[in-house]
């Protein structure tokens, strides 16, 4: 699953296309359901933040699941299926729907970042991807805790809410040209052991300005918005990162697997403003070459 070749814009959206027009004045059904519902979804997960009763369940792979997780991946998928029936929907939690029979795929995560949610801490996302033709086409990230939201469309620009009642504004990356004046984001540190990369990820901060682990789709949405310069994460799935790809290039950055091909399905990920990305590629890769 590549970014590729997805022709021209206009072709893909109903209207024309939508470049240089903030998200609500696009006229796209499949954009106009993208904006809203990932913003609704991410409202419902608030139905259980820091709540005393949530419920916290352990998945095949011991990693956390709750019942918000649930509630707004079937939010989501009740409202797309109702919408769109021809669409594929493939959701973190519920799997697949079907095969698509028009060409378009949902792929979401309600919560992206289901450990600092269950902590309370508001560094969460709700991530809502559309592929055409196995193609990242249109993203949203949604972080409900601090009301912010980013969204994109190939061709139609990337732009940025900072708040529910704000104006759209352009969503721009950073200029910042090398790693050692930036800040890097990560997700986990530990991950990078669990994956025999404790190497990279030690590479990576020393060469960073700063590191934070402000990671998950938060870190991505920091990237896009021009509040940092790179994030690296060792272990995604496609449901990660699915709705990063349209908002990291329509910002201006770049996004790629660690080899540097522009994949969702490699299992791991990168995402920066364009101008650290060799470098980055470059630190990931030194380090890969001298652990083996």
């Amino acid at each position: 699953m590549t970014l590729g070749n997805v022709g021209d814009s206009a072709s893909l959206w109903q209207g024309g296309g939508a470049a240089k027009l903030a998200p609500d004045r696009w006229a796209d059904v499949r954009l106009q359901a993208l904006v809203s519902l990932a913003h609704q979804a991410g409202q419902r997960t608030l139905d259980f933040f820091q709540s005393r009763q949530l419920r916290v369940d352990r998945k095949a792979d011991r990693t956390p699941v709750t019942d918000a997780d649930r509630a707004a991946e079937q939010l989501l998928r009740t409202a797309l299926s109702r919408e769109f029936p021809d669409d594929e929907i493939v959701g973190e939690e519920f799997g697949s729907s079907g095969m698509s029979a028009s060409g378009f795929r949902w792929i979401i995560d309600p919560i992206d970042g289901t450990k600092s949610f269950i902590c309370g801490v508001p560094l969460y996302a709700s991530l809502v991807g559309l592929l055409r033709d196995d193609r990242p086409v249109a993203g949203a990230i949604v972080v409900p805790g601090l009301d912010e939201l980013a969204v994109a469309a190939i061709g139609c620009g990337a732009w940025y809410r900072q708040s529910a009642g704000s104006a759209w504004q352009p969503a721009q990356v950073s200029q910042r040209e090398r790693l050692s004046d930036g800040l890097l984001c990560v997700s986990e540190v530990g991950l990078f052991g669990q994956k025999g990369y404790a190497a990279i990820y030690q590479r990576l901060e020393a060469t960073a300005g700063i590191t934070r682990t402000w990671g998950d789709g938060y870190g991505y949405l920091l990237v896009a918005t021009g509040r940092a310069e790179a994030m690296v994460d060792p272990v995604v799935s496609p449901w990660d990162v699915a709705a990063i790809g349209p908002v990291l290039a329509e910002a201006g950055g770049t996004w790629s697997d660690w080899r540097g091909a522009p994949r969702i399905d490699s299992g791991d990920f990168i995402g920066t403003n364009g101008r650290v990305h060799a470098e980055t590629l470059e630190q990931l890769g030194a380090t890969a070459r001298a652990t083996t």
